[in-house]
């Protein structure tokens, strides 16, 4: 097949969903597929690749890592000619929120090709943390949305929906859909988890899934969250991947034995507000902990970040290591003690832990639903305050130190290896195109 993928973002930029997509397309090329990547282009020097489609783009970021492609006409002329020039398409598969979703779904309109949308993001957490208004920008997005994807039809379902059977194209899940997981989720939400922008939030992702012939989903909670705010009827689960080579390498090592000395804890993620990188900090010179903390990563609170370090002078000491390459990241997690992550209620996965466990790694996570799914490993944080995060460092860095950590289930490195989550995908591909013959 040919599959082609719309994203909001260059895939060499920085962001979970672009190193995703990165695997995504290798491994796809690698059992015979071809690949097209359409996104913004970057406006700083990358890797090229031929199998991406660099769109005329506006920087929309201080550092220029992030662009932004305009939806309309003359990008749609731009987009046919240069697919004119390229195998015909199968499949489109949008990984986009945005933009690029906005794009794709024109394409794909245009064209009368069959649309796989994986919903990477909760757009209105996401916009809660980051924008001064959220509900007056969930209310412009849904309104751009509308004038964007005028004209589009509604995509043919196949009447029997997209669950994955079980046993078949999705490994047994971890805790994705277990009974005290939804209850914790359900939970969750009726405790005020879900911001006020929810409901234009929901209303916005069910108007791209309408376009859609099947929607996925990288977690169980998040699928369940879905389904739940009548996004679609099924969703399948289809877990973001980690590269069997580097997890080959990294485990061919064998088991990392512990160090002895201070416990090592790695946070690692965009420097962003949902991200919580600040409230770490403060928690980490709260809590006491005498320990090595890497802080892997950039974004726009970097600068923030190290004066609250230098304001807070906490007892551990705390290195900003930048971005670095996909394989020193995964040699950075296996080297680690524990692993942190703090946002709460935005990861439609969280994929740091999920690499890190398959390493061996354990994990101090601030978010109960990605907790559950993991299911051991973990010192799960029980609530989103300061205090809360710095007695569970506390008490990470003391099970540490005493020799007795949490260790993760070890059957998590077979069951997110790339391979497998690609011949997932590739069996919801042959369900979309096979549903509108």
């Amino acid at each position: 097949m040919h599959v082609v993928m719309f994203a909001d973002q260059h895939l060499e930029s920085l962001g979970g969903a672009q190193v995703s997509m990165r695997l995504q397309k290798r491994f796809l090329e690698r059992a015979g597929h071809v690949v097209t990547v359409v996104a913004p282009r970057l406006h700083r020097d990358a890797p090229h690749d031929p199998g991406y489609l660099d769109l005329p783009s506006l920087a929309i970021t201080p550092d220029r890592e992030y662009a932004l492609t305009w939806p309309g006409a003359r990008t749609d002329r731009f987009v046919d000619a240069e697919m004119g020039a390229r195998l015909p398409a199968d499949v489109v598969h949008v990984q986009a929120d945005f933009w690029g979703a906005f794009i794709g779904h024109r394409y794909a309109a245009r064209h009368g090709l069959p649309v796989v949308h994986t919903m990477h993001n909760r757009v209105d957490v996401g916009i809660e943390a980051t924008a001064p208004f959220p509900r007056v920008v969930l209310r412009a997005l849904n309104a751009w949305a509308r004038r964007a994807l005028r004209g589009t039809t509604a995509a043919r379902r196949d009447p029997r929906g997209y669950a994955s059977p079980a046993g078949q194209s999705e490994p047994p899940p971890l805790r994705a859909r277990g009974a005290s997981t939804a209850r914790a989720s359900t939970d969750a939400e009726s405790a005020g988890a879900e911001p006020p922008s929810a409901a234009d939030g929901w209303a916005y992702l069910r108007r791209l899934a309408r376009l859609s012939r099947a929607v996925t989903a990288p977690s169980g909670h998040f699928a369940r969250r879905l389904e739940r705010h009548g996004v679609s009827e099924a969703v399948d689960v289809i877990w973001n991947g980690i590269d069997d080579d580097v997890l080959d390498a990294a485990l061919a090592d064998g088991h990392v034995e512990r160090r002895p000395g201070r416990p090592r804890f790695v946070w690692l993620g965009r420097m962003s507000p949902e991200k919580r990188l600040l409230p770490f900090l403060e928690a980490v010179a709260v809590s006491g902990i005498d320990a090595e903390v890497e802080i892997i990563g950039g974004g726009a609170q970097l600068r923030a970040a190290r004066r609250a370090v230098e304001r807070l002078a906490p007892a551990a000491s705390i290195v900003f290591s930048g971005r670095l390459p996909y394989a020193e990241t995964l040699r950075r997690l296996a080297d680690a003690d524990a692993v942190v992550q703090t946002s709460i209620g935005f990861e439609t996965q969280g994929m740091t832990v999920f690499e890190a466990a398959s390493l061996g790694t354990p994990a101090v996570i601030s978010d109960p639903d990605i907790a559950a799914e993991l299911g051991s490993g973990t010192w799960t944080v029980p609530d989103a305050t300061v205090s809360a995060l710095a007695e569970t460092l506390r008490h990470a860095a003391h099970d540490i130190a005493a020799g007795s950590a949490v260790r993760p289930d070890p059957s998590i490195a077979e069951r997110f290896r790339q391979s497998s989550r690609t011949a997932a995908m590739i069996a919801v591909y042959e369900r979309a195109v096979s549903a509108g013959r």
